[in-house]
């Protein structure tokens, strides 16, 4: 997959797809960010801009963490992957909560 197509896949993903579930599923969070912000801090296991350097992130991710981030959310979309508890811990590594 080419660096564009990763890139068209995540802001697919995060603009459209998970903010078109978001309601219907009960999703603690429903705005394109906060889908950006749980997945790309579990691709980097931590928070995001400790990792990547510059904005917009998902431009300045690695290939590796972009992938990361784009199979968990679709791993969320699937029901594959609790969003509540991956929101909490993006919260924690925040100290959000």
């Amino acid at each position: 997959m080419t660096r564009e197509e990763r890139e068209r896949r995540w802001l697919a993903l995060t603009r459209e797809v998970m903010p078109g579930l978001a309601r219907a599923r009960g999703w603690p969070v429903h705005a394109d960010h906060c889908f950006q912000r749980i997945l790309l801090d579990h691709a980097c296991g931590e928070r995001w801009y400790d990792a990547i350097a510059a904005r917009p992130a998902y431009r300045h991710a690695t290939d590796a963490q972009l992938d990361a981030a784009v199979a968990l959310g679709e791993a969320v979309v699937a029901g594959d992957a609790d969003l509540a508890a991956l929101n909490r811990q993006s919260l924690v590594w925040r100290r959000k909560v």
